[in-house]
């Protein structure tokens, strides 16, 4: 049972660094503010979801357990908050997005 375990935890640990990683690239490489936004702050989400998640699992039936439900929670909850937050003051402020039809002005001759 306890390898069933560690090969669970051992699969979610990578799954959630591959989406850290893939939030990371996405963070250098999409074009616009927007998108790199939209980009990092689902796989931020997603990859520290299912990293707490693995670690959850190797640590078992116990107060700390406990205490990565309560920070999943916590990063549930506040990582969309303050993205969607930081979006709309950007766009408040006059930052307007990237739309596919225009030109991209570092790709000009």
């Amino acid at each position: 049972m306890e390898t069933v375990i560690d090969g669970i935890s051992f699969a979610l640990l990578l799954a959630g660094s591959f989406f850290a990683v893939v939030g990371g690239i996405g963070l250098v490489r999409l074009p616009c503010f927007y998108a790199r936004f939209h980009g990092a702050g689902i796989t931020d989400t997603l990859g520290a979801g299912l990293i707490l998640t693995g670690l959850m699992f190797q640590g078992g039936f116990s107060l700390n357990t406990v205490k990565l439900v309560m920070v999943l929670f916590f990063l549930l909850v506040t990582s969309p908050t303050s993205t969607h937050a930081l979006a709309k003051a950007a766009l408040t402020h006059g930052l307007k997005p990237r739309l596919a039809n225009e030109e991209d002005p570092s790709s000009s001759a």
